[in-house]
C-alpha cells in the first residue's frame, strides 16, 4: 500500500512505501525487546527485527527525540492528501504494462468478432449501405409518379370521353336539331375536360422532371464528385478513398434499419391507418363484410390508383353470382373493414363500355368530402344570361367533378333535415332561372321566412305569407295558364314547347313553379287537398307545356305529399335525413337498402346530398354555395337582363288583360265590356266620389264593341252575357226618352268568371 507523507519533510519527496507484515503488533512498552519470533516458521535475523521494531515505534508515534538536540518530528495525518494521484507503484513495472496491453488485445479482438458476426446481419456495414441507397434513391424518385399517373388515367378517359362525343355529335343527323345541339354542346364541353386534363398532365409531367433531377444532383453529385476529385489527386488511390467515403455516407443513411410492426399490423391494416389498396386488401374486405366467402377472391379490372386528391378508386368483378346491390347494401360493412367513414366511402355501378351486372367502381377519399371551403359557384363567372332549357350546374361531386342536370319536361322534390342547406341548394335552380330572362317565375314559400323574398322582383306571381288560401288561387291561374298553353300548341300543330318555340311565342316561355316547405300547404285542413289534387294536375301535364315544378320539404312522407305526387317528381334530391326510412320517402322505396341512404351524410357535410336526376345510380353531391351578398348581386345582375329583355313582371293585371291573354274572342269582348264600365264609372266619380255606373244600355255597348273592331250581333252578346230574369228590366239612360234594354255589370263579370275563372 503507498501513502503520502502527512509532514513536512526535509530532504525527500518521493512516495514512501511501507510495508504491513501480518502478525505483527504494536509494542507494550518502549523498552528494548527480544527479538521477534520467526513468521511463519521461518527464522528472522537480528537486522530484520530491528527493522520491524523501528516500523512499529513510527506507526505508533513512540518515536522521541535525542538528546542530541535533533528536534522531535510531527505525528502523520493521513487523512489529508495533496494533488498528487494515487497511483499503485506496481502499475509503472513492466508486469504493469503488459497488464493493461492484455486488456486492450483481448477487447480489441472481441470487437472485431463482433464485427464479424454483425456484418451478417442487417446490421452490417454492406446492409446499411444498401438500405441507405434504397432510401436515397426512393427519396429521389419522390412521390409525383403517383401524382402523374393518375392525372394520366384522368387524362386518358377524359380524351376517350371526348372522341365519343365528338363522333356522336358528328353523326347525328342535322334534322334533329335539338339532339344535335346538345351532342355538340356536350363534344365542347368533354373536348374543353380533355384538353384541361391534358395540359394538366404536361404540366405535372415538368415539374416532375425538375424535382427529380434536383433531387438526382443532390444525392448523386457530391460521391461522384468526392470520386472524380481523388482519382484527379491520387489516382486510384484517391478514388478509392473517395469509393469508401461514398460507402461511409451510404452506410450512415441506412444505419437505423427497417423494421416492421409485426406486433399488430400483421393482423390487420386498412386504408384508415395509411397503407395502400391492394388486391389482397380488396379480398379481406369484401371477407370480412361478408360480400364474398373466405375462399372467392375479386377481379381486379383496375389496378387501384391514387388520384390528384389523395384517393383511391378501383374496378373489380365480384365473383359469379353475385350481384352489386349485394355489396351497395353492405356499405356500412365495407366502410368498417376499409377504416373509413361511410361518407367517404363510394360503391356505383361501372358505367364504362363492357360493364357487367357484377361489376363495382370503388372510390375511397382520403378524408371526409365536402368539409372543405366552397369554392365560388360557376354563376358568378357567367358574364351573359342563363339558358335554363340548356343544363344547369349543380355542385361537385365526391371526386371533385361537377355535376349538371336538365330541367326541361322535368319537375323535382328537395327533402331533408331542418339544417340541411335545402334554402342554399336550392339557390342553385333559382338563380339559374333568375339569370335567364326568357323564364317566368312563381314562387310560393310555405315557410314565410325571408328565403325567397329576394326574387320577389323578378316574380310574375309569389306568395310569401304562407297562406294555403293565396297558394290555391295561384295553382288556379297555373291550371288556366297550362290550358291557354295546349290550346296554342293546338293551333300550332306542336306537341310540346321547344326552345325555338318559346322563343317565338312569349306566352310559351318557361315557367318555374318553385313551392318551399310543401308540409306547410298540403296538411292544412281547409285546403291540402285541393293543393294536393291540383299540383298533381299540374305536374303530370305541365311538363310538356313548358310549366316546371319544384317541391321542398323537410320529410316529404304519405302525410305531407302523397304518393300519387310524389312518384311524379323524376328529379329527387335527399339532403341529410336522420333515418333510413326518411331518405327512402324521398329516393324512392327500397333506395336505402340499395346501398343509398341519405342518413350516412355527417353533419359537417351541409349542403351534401344524394342527387337521382339522371341514370340510375343517385350521385353524392355538395350544391354550390352562394352568400346573401352573392344572391343580391346575381339578383341585381338578373334585374338588369330582364328590363332589357322587356321581361320584368308588370304587376296585378286588370281582368281586361286577363281576358285579352285568353285569345279567344269571347274573351275579347268581355274584355270590351270591362273597359266601357271601366271608363263611364271613372267619367261619374269624376263629379262625384260616390258615383258608380253599374248598368249601360245595349246600344252603348254595341257602339263600343264596333269601335274597338269586334263585330258581334245583339243577339250573340245576349247568349255570351246570360242575364238573369230580374237584369233583364229596362232602365231609362240619359238622353233617351224611353226606357231601354241593358246589361249590368254583375252579368259580364259573372260571364267572365263561369266561361274562364277569372274575377276582377
Amino acid at each position: 500500500m503507498t501513502e503520502m507523507p502527512t509532514g513536512p519533510s526535509l530532504d525527500r519527496t518521493d512516495l514512501a512505501t511501507v510495508t504491513y507484515l501480518p502478525g505483527a503488533g504494536p509494542a507494550a512498552d518502549a523498552s528494548p525487546l527480544d527479538a521477534a519470533p520467526a513468521l511463519g516458521g521461518t527464522t528472522v535475523t537480528t537486522d530484520e527485527a530491528a527493522v520491524v521494531e523501528s516500523a512499529r515505534r513510527v506507526l505508533e508515534g513512540r518515536v522521541e527525540t535525542a538528546g542530541s538536540g535533533i528536534e522531535k518530528v510531527d505525528e502523520p495525518d493521513f487523512d489529508t492528501f495533496d494533488d498528487r494521484p494515487l497511483i499503485p507503484a506496481w502499475m509503472k513495472s513492466a508486469e504493469g504494462w503488459a497488464m493493461y496491453s492484455g486488456v486492450f488485445y483481448r477487447a480489441r479482438v472481441r470487437g472485431y468478432r463482433r464485427w464479424v458476426r454483425r456484418q451478417r446481419t442487417d446490421r452490417g456495414h454492406v446492409a446499411q449501405f444498401r438500405r441507405g441507397r434504397r432510401r436515397v434513391h426512393d427519396w429521389v424518385r419522390g412521390f409525383e409518379g403517383i401524382q402523374l399517373q393518375a392525372i394520366a388515367h384522368q387524362a386518358h378517359i377524359a380524351a376517350a370521353e371526348a372522341r365519343s362525343a365528338a363522333r356522336t355529335a358528328r353523326f347525328t343527323p342535322g334534322l334533329m336539331k335539338n339532339k344535335k345541339q346538345v351532342a355538340q354542346r356536350e363534344a365542347d364541353r368533354t373536348q374543353t375536360v380533355a384538353m384541361q386534363a391534358i395540359a394538366e398532365h404536361k404540366k405535372l409531367r415538368g415539374n416532375r422532371r425538375r424535382a427529380y433531377s434536383l433531387r438526382l444532383g443532390a444525392a448523386y453529385g457530391p460521391p461522384a464528385a468526392a470520386i472524380a476529385a481523388g482519382f484527379v489527386q491520387a489516382g486510384w488511390i484517391g478514388a478509392t478513398a473517395g469509393s469508401l467515403a461514398t460507402f461511409a455516407g451510404g452506410a450512415v443513411a441506412g444505419r437505423h434499419p427497417i423494421t416492421e410492426e409485426t406486433d399488430w399490423s400483421a393482423d390487420w391494416r386498412s386504408l384508415g391507418d395509411g397503407d395502400a389498396m391492394t388486391a389482397p386488401m380488396l379480398d379481406k374486405c369484401f371477407q370480412a363484410a361478408k360480400v364474398i366467402a373466405a375462399d372467392e377472391s375479386l377481379a381486379i379490372i383496375q389496378m387501384p390508383m391514387l388520384d390528384a386528391r389523395g384517393a383511391w378508386s378501383t374496378i373489380v368483378d365480384l365473383p359469379p353470382g353475385i350481384p352489386v346491390k349485394k355489396a351497395m347494401r353492405s356499405h356500412a360493412e365495407l366502410a368498417s373493414a376499409f377504416g373509413v367513414e361511410e361518407a367517404q366511402l363510394t360503391i356505383s355501378r361501372n358505367k364504362s363500355k363492357g360493364a357487367r351486372a357484377g361489376r363495382l367502381e370503388l372510390y375511397v377519399s382520403k378524408e371526409l368530402p365536402f368539409t372543405g371551403d366552397v369554392d365560388p359557384g360557376p354563376l358568378l363567372a357567367l358574364e351573359a344570361a342563363a339558358n335554363f332549357w340548356g343544363r344547369i350546374e349543380i355542385g361537385p361531386d365526391v371526386r371533385g367533378l361537377p355535376i349538371s342536370i336538365s330541367v326541361v319536361e322535368r319537375s323535382g322534390l328537395i327533402g331533408g333535415e331542418p339544417g340541411a342547406g335545402k334554402s342554399a341548394s336550392g339557390n342553385t335552380i333559382l338563380l339559374a332561372a333568375a339569370l335567364d330572362p326568357r323564364v317566368i317565375l312563381w314562387l310560393a314559400d310555405g315557410k314565410g321566412g325571408g328565403d325567397l323574398e329576394p326574387f320577389e322582383p323578378l316574380c310574375d306571381r309569389y306568395e310569401g305569407s304562407a297562406d294555403p288560401e293565396a297558394f290555391d288561387a295561384m295553382l288556379d291561374e297555373a291550371i288556366l295558364d297550362m290550358k291557354h298553353r295546349y290550346a296554342l300548341l293546338k293551333k300550332l300543330g306542336k306537341r310540346k314547347v321547344t326552345e325555338e318555340l318559346a322563343n317565338k311565342y312569349p306566352e310559351l316561355r318557361q315557367k318555374l313553379l318553385w313551392v318551399d316547405e310543401l308540409m306547410l300547404y298540403t296538411t292544412d285542413d281547409d285546403f291540402g287537398k285541393k293543393i294536393t289534387k291540383k299540383l298533381r294536375n299540374l305536374v303530370s301535364r305541365g311538363r310538356a307545356a313548358g310549366i316546371i315544378t319544384f317541391c321542398a320539404t323537410q320529410k316529404p312522407g304519405s302525410d305531407v305529399v302523397d304518393t300519387s305526387l310524389r312518384d311524379l317528381l323524376s328529379i329527387r334530391w335527399a339532403l341529410r335525413c336522420t333515418t333510413p326510412e326518411a331518405s327512402d320517402t324521398i329516393l324512392g322505396k327500397g333506395a336505402a337498402a340499395s346501398g343509398y341512404s341519405a342518413k350516412s351524410i355527417e353533419p359537417e357535410m351541409r349542403g351534401a346530398g344524394l342527387l337521382w336526376a339522371e341514370g340510375t345510380n343517385p350521385t353524392l353531391v355538395r350544391a354550390d354555395y352562394y352568400s346573401d351578398d352573392q344572391v343580391k348581386e346575381l339578383l341585381e345582375r338578373a334585374y338588369d337582363l330582364r328590363a332589357k329583355a322587356g321581361t320584368l313582371p308588370e304587376g296585378p293585371k286588370s281582368l281586361a288583360d286577363k281576358l285579352r291573354d285568353q285569345g279567344d274572342d269571347d274573351a275579347q269582348v268581355l274584355a270590351v265590356l270591362v273597359d266601357v264600365f271601366t271608363a263611364y264609372d271613372q267619367e261619374a266619380k269624376a263629379d262625384d266620389e260616390n258615383a258608380a255606373v253599374d248598368w249601360l244600355p245595349g246600344t252603348e255597348l254595341l257602339d263600343a264593341l264596333k269601335a274597338a273592331g269586334v263585330d258581334i250581333t245583339p243577339e250573340k252578346l245576349a247568349r255570351l252575357v246570360v242575364r238573369e230574369a230580374d237584369e233583364k228590366k229596362k232602365r231609362t239612360w240619359e238622353g233617351s226618352a224611353s226606357a231601354l234594354n241593358g246589361y249590368p255589370l254583375t252579368a259580364v263579370l259573372r260571364a267572365a268568371q263561369t266561361k274562364y275563372g277569372l274575377t276582377a
